[in-house]
């Protein structure tokens, strides 16, 4: 599902790795934010990257406890328009 090569197509490779971009993001979601780390810029970047994407999905699909679904949806929702309309557009 993930990763996987469509003849070239460079807006279904951009996409495919916005969805890795996603999945980065959800797991730096799971360690304590640690201003003085080392990888501060890159969490910065990949949540500048992301957050117009998940905001909306934060809008709608409200937290269950402490759980973020929003960013399983986004994953969900974003690789299927990537499988389904990117990896079928004309190389």
């Amino acid at each position: 599902m993930f990763i996987s090569f469509q003849g070239g197509n460079f807006l279904y490779i951009l996409g495919e790795i916005y969805v890795l971009i996603l999945i980065v993001r959800a797991v730096l979601s799971w360690f304590p934010y640690d201003p003085s780390s080392p990888l501060n810029p890159v969490r910065r970047v990949v949540f500048v990257i992301t957050e117009p994407v998940l905001a909306p999905f934060r809008r709608i699909i409200p937290p269950i406890g402490m759980l973020d679904i929003s960013f399983l949806v986004a994953i969900i929702v974003v690789q299927l328009i990537v499988s389904n309309v990117l990896g079928r557009l004309p190389i």
